[in-house]
């Protein structure tokens, strides 16, 4: 069984596609300055999930196209569809990682995390998913503005899909 902080990033995860649903190529490369574009939030979350999952927990530099989407770097308005298949790809490599991590696990620092003070594998994963809601917000308040009509309310089914679990170990 998964890990219980695993699920409630799935559960973030499933909240970030749900508010993004309907979402066309135009209004996902438009930017509403200063926030960034939806497409590049997509990018961007991308990015942090390869950061932490595929480089710090595996030592895997993969999907360069993401290099341009990191924090601090100018803003870009990169193809919705293109985001949304790298995101894809990262996160399904992701999954082989977080299937089989433990609460030891997430209580040692990643293996490749070269930081000279990392901080725990758990600490991580709690920031990636605090991430996602941070964009969920953003993201919701953009498509407001723009005028879409009938959005995903947040936060949806946690009841169902992801209901507080007890650690196991």
């Amino acid at each position: 069984m998964v890990h219980p902080r695993v699920e409630q990033l799935r559960f973030a995860r499933s909240e970030w596609r749900r508010g993004l649903r309907g979402l066309d190529a135009e209004d996902g490369r438009r930017r509403l300055e200063p926030m960034n574009s939806i497409s590049w939030m997509v990018g961007h979350l991308a990015w942090h999930e390869r950061l932490i999952w595929l480089e710090r927990a595996q030592g895997l530099r993969v999907e360069p196209v993401l290099d341009a989407l990191a924090t601090g770097e100018p803003a870009t308005t990169p193809d919705l569809a293109e985001m949304w298949t790298v995101w894809r790809r990262v996160v399904r490599r992701a999954d082989a990682v977080l299937d089989t991590l433990t609460t030891a696990d997430l209580e040692r620092a990643l293996p490749h995390d070269g930081r000279r003070s990392p901080p725990l594998a758990g600490t991580q994963l709690q920031r990636i998913t605090y991430h996602y809601w941070s964009h969920i917000g953003e993201a919701s308040a953009i498509r407001q503005i723009m005028g879409h009509a009938h959005l995903a309310q947040f936060v949806g089914d946690i009841d169902a899909v992801a209901p507080y679990r007890r650690e196991n170990g």
